[in-house]
């Protein structure tokens, strides 16, 4: 999955390039089916050392066992620019997913799809570019709005674009009594079913599983990584 040629570097390119591809994201699609493979992502920094690593997990979405997982490690090449965080991270990202041997029918992001100022999230913009399933599933909210759900879980309130009125997620409640996830589309599946799948991959804990063990991943791999650059 390489990245593709003339990739942003300024921010006003990343705006523009961000604008494009929103109108080739699909909103809507079925959920997944029992035994579909489902991939996680997740990257982590060292601004010391100017790196960036990236970690693919690939799981069995109905037993949510580990299937394989893979790690890329970069370099930063985009500044930190809020809503624009695709153009530091996807590059890594891309070069992870393509580590893997087994080809995902879903990628769980850890941040946005559209639930994004520009409709145009990390999740989204991975799908695009790779055509493959994927949804975002955030720890906060970031510039909308929404209620707070009941307190059982599955519970969820739409997370709302004041400007708009328009739903652009759900606010989810994954764990009885604990604070929602922000569950959004980010290419070929529906909202309905983005929430169910993250409730599948979160039985026990208030992330998907797919976030839990990406995360844990790549903070490993960014620490060798870090290590051997002293």
């Amino acid at each position: 999955m390489p990245v593709p040629e003339n990739w942003p570097t300024t921010e006003a390119e990343a705006l523009a390039e961000q604008h494009r591809l929103r109108a080739l994201v699909e909103p809507s699609g079925p959920g997944l089916a029992d035994g579909a493979l489902v991939a996680g992502v997740d990257v982590a920094y060292d601004d010391a050392s100017d790196l960036v690593v990236a970690a693919a997990v690939l799981l069995d979405g109905t037993t949510r066992e580990l299937v394989e997982e893979a790690t890329a490690v970069g370099r930063i090449s985009f500044p930190y620019v809020p809503g624009l965080l695709a153009f530091r991270e996807l590059p890594t990202v891309l070069d992870a997913l393509a580590a893997l041997r087994g080809t995902p029918d879903l990628v769980v992001c850890d941040g946005y799809g559209l639930a994004h100022p520009r409709r145009l999230g990390l999740a989204s913009h991975l799908g695009v570019l790779t055509g493959l399933r994927t949804i975002g599933v955030a720890k906060t909210p970031f510039a909308f709005t929404y209620e707070q759900p009941g307190p059982e879980r599955g519970s969820w309130a739409p997370l709302l674009d004041t400007g708009t009125g328009e739903e652009v997620g759900r606010a989810l409640r994954t764990r009885p009594g604990v604070k929602p996830v922000f569950v959004s589309v980010g290419h070929r599946i529906g909202l309905a079913e983005s929430v169910a799948v993250t409730l599948a991959l979160a039985p026990d804990y208030r992330l998907p599983e797919t976030t839990r063990r990406a995360d844990s991943l790549c903070r490993r791999a960014l620490a060798r990584a870090a290590g051997g650059e002293q």
